[in-house]
């Protein structure tokens, strides 16, 4: 090893631990402190003795409408959850180089990203659906309870709200930065995308076994996407979009059609 390689390992080692720590907490104030308390969620609902199928959970909490505070403290909630997305777009920021167009979350291409954000609507929110009733017919799944619609003016506002934040959250979190991060310490391709795959299962295990398999597969399709597409955009429609339907679409159907879905 010449002088200058050797002078160059320290520097090296203190860009990788910094890496490291910038990785731990961002993931500490989004994704990861959400995927160990789903882990811990799912540990107790298996130490109950009520059998798992048979145990619900909510997606969204529900918010009184007759109390102004209670409404107020919702948006604000939903507000200040932007901000570990915030942080990540700024650490991916860099002299000259847009963190947007880099993980491709712009609005060029438009119509070819909404095109390939409702193609894997049906590619992984179809098979999703069927995972989960699978779940609950094998009653390994618990039964997910989206947050009940009334006529309050801020009652549809607040869960698009909520699932645009999701999208956000999961795909520039899990995809554009955790993508970048890995691939500045040298893990593979594959590596980066099973392990990410892995922690957005983890994030989704407070559902049961059949979301956290559903949750690896969109993770790994998610991930091979990207890497083809080079584009975060596609994936954060096509989040939004399952979302919006499993906060909105589902509530209103049970409503409309109590006999089936209810």
């Amino acid at each position: 090893m010449s002088d200058s390689e050797a002078a160059e390992l320290p520097r090296l080692r203190g860009t990788r631990a910094r890496l490291w720590w910038e990785i731990s907490i961002v993931l500490a104030l989004s994704v990861g402190r959400s995927a160990v308390s789903s882990v811990l969620a799912l540990i107790q609902a298996l130490t109950r003795d009520l059998p798992l199928g048979n145990q619900s959970t909510s997606l969204n909490p529900g918010a009184n409408a007759a109390q102004f505070w209670d409404v107020l403290n919702q948006f604000l909630a939903q507000f200040f959850a932007f901000a570990p997305i915030a942080l990540a777009i700024y650490l991916l920021w860099e002299p000259g180089i847009s963190a947007f167009r880099r993980i491709g979350l712009d609005f060029r291409v438009l119509g070819r990203n909404l095109g390939a954000g409702v193609l894997l609507v049906a590619v992984i929110g179809i098979p999703g659906l069927g995972l989960y009733v699978a779940g609950r017919a094998l009653g390994i799944t618990v039964q997910v309870d989206a947050a009940p619609l009334d006529s309050s003016w801020w009652t549809i506002p607040l869960l698009l709200l909520a699932a645009v934040r999701a999208g956000l959250t999961e795909e520039v979190i899990f995809i554009g930065y955790l993508f970048d991060r890995l691939r500045r310490l040298g893990w593979g391709t594959w590596t980066i995308n099973l392990s990410t795959a892995a922690l957005r299962g983890a994030y989704h295990a407070y559902q049961g076994w059949g979301p956290i398999a559903g949750n690896i597969a969109m993770g790994i399709v998610f991930g091979w996407v990207y890497q083809r597409w080079g584009r975060v955009m596609p994936l954060v429609i096509a989040h939004t979009l399952i979302d919006v339907i499993a906060f909105v679409g589902y509530p209103l159907a049970a409503a409309w059609w109590p006999a089936v879905f209810a």
